[in-house]
């Protein structure tokens, strides 16, 4: 790398990590005023509060990285521009290219980067604090109730599992003890109808048997054709060595997807199948994550042509021009997502149309300030 790169890498670099580090902070501190209250309420030890947030910190390097790298590149370069220096450099026989080649390395660097961190390190973070927040909370409730069933309670649970044609609803379900209150479980023929239903007052998942266990019930058939009961039979006790259906499967269901990490959108595609209607949102959430690390080149191609072209008095002007191009980046990442999720277009085009749509403006504008 020549002096000129080293130059311009290392006035960038410290612009970076100015705007990085202030960002995450910004973003910790919503937290704290989300989330902090919670856990010392609940009796959580300093050690773990700091467990927490250094857990936490990882996960909101996809929404910083791409925030702050724009944001240093659009400072850096309008700072050039308006000293005269970009000017000095292309009298001096050098394109815009020459010039910022060691900034589009650093986006190279970060994009792979992002999608490292995407791949294996943030899922585990991201379960590993939400394991931790969730135990916090699950302890206190313990030491405030002598019943276990009344903890980490998760309300009116619902779960469709195709793949077995059974549809399961719970008024209550407590990830504690693994007991279900006010089950009923549908079965469904290939035509959609109800054939039979199962009816509990409570249902526990064995975790040795894999398989769940009813109490107070009763089984009920109906005729397909005419939808009405045929035959009820009670039980006190039964297993059902063919309902396998995993809890922490069906409380993971209910989370939204862009708060899962790529190890349980993986999970829920798995247990779903990717051709099942349920899994349209977790496929368009896994394709985003593998195309996010795209935004730190499109970042780069857009923050050049805005930072070098007509901003001699103020840095800021680019900035604001940036900002309004990504505010109408994420209005349409978010209308195809939702489009990607109901089955209007495939998920892989609602997590790429955006991204590539974006990196073909942003080449435009640079072959044009070239």
């Amino acid at each position: 790398m020549k002096l000129l790169d080293r130059y311009i890498f290392a006035e960038w670099l410290k612009v970076f990590a100015i705007s990085i580090f202030v960002t995450i902070g910004i973003l910790v501190l919503h937290d704290m005023y989300s989330n902090l209250g919670d856990l010392i309420n609940w009796g959580a030890s300093g050690g773990q509060i700091m467990l927490f947030y250094f857990l936490t910190i990882p996960t909101l390097v996809p929404v910083v990285l791409p925030i702050s790298l724009l944001l240093s590149l659009i400072y850096l370069l309008g700072s050039l521009h308006r000293n005269n220096e970009i000017t000095a450099m292309r009298s001096a026989g050098m394109n815009i290219f020459r010039i910022t080649r060691s900034l589009w390395l650093a986006g190279f660097m970060l994009s792979l980067l992002l999608l490292w961190l995407n791949a294996y390190y943030i899922p585990v973070c991201k379960e590993n604090a939400r394991t931790l927040y969730d135990n916090a909370k699950f302890e206190s409730q313990i030491r405030k109730s002598a019943d276990l069933s009344n903890v980490a309670l998760v309300p009116q649970l619902c779960f469709n599992n195709r793949a077995d044609s059974r549809l399961w609803f719970m008024n209550s379900f407590s990830m504690a003890t693994n007991m279900a209150r006010g089950v009923r479980i549908s079965l469904i023929d290939a035509s959609g109808a109800e054939k039979s239903r199962v009816m509990a007052r409570e249902g526990v998942y064995d975790d040795v048997e894999k398989c769940w266990f009813f109490k107070d019930g009763q089984e009920i058939t109906f005729d397909v054709k005419t939808h009405a009961a045929t035959r009820a039979i009670g039980f006190d006790k039964k297993y059902y060595k063919d309902f396998t259906e995993d809890p922490k499967i069906m409380v993971l269901s209910t989370k939204r997807p862009k708060d899962l990490s790529l190890l349980e959108t993986r999970t829920l595609l798995e247990a779903f199948g990717r051709s099942a209607p349920e899994s349209l949102p977790y496929l368009v959430r896994e394709y985003s994550i593998w195309a996010s690390p795209l935004a730190c080149i499109i970042v780069v191609a857009i923050a050049i042509p805005f930072s070098v072209a007509g901003v001699r008095t103020n840095p800021m002007v680019g900035v604001s021009k940036t900002v309004g191009l990504f505010f109408l980046y994420f209005i349409i990442d978010s209308i195809l997502t939702a489009m990607g999720g109901r089955g209007i277009i495939s998920p892989m085009t609602a997590a790429i149309v955006p991204n590539l749509a974006m990196f073909i403006f942003a080449i435009s504008l640079y072959r044009k300030a070239m």
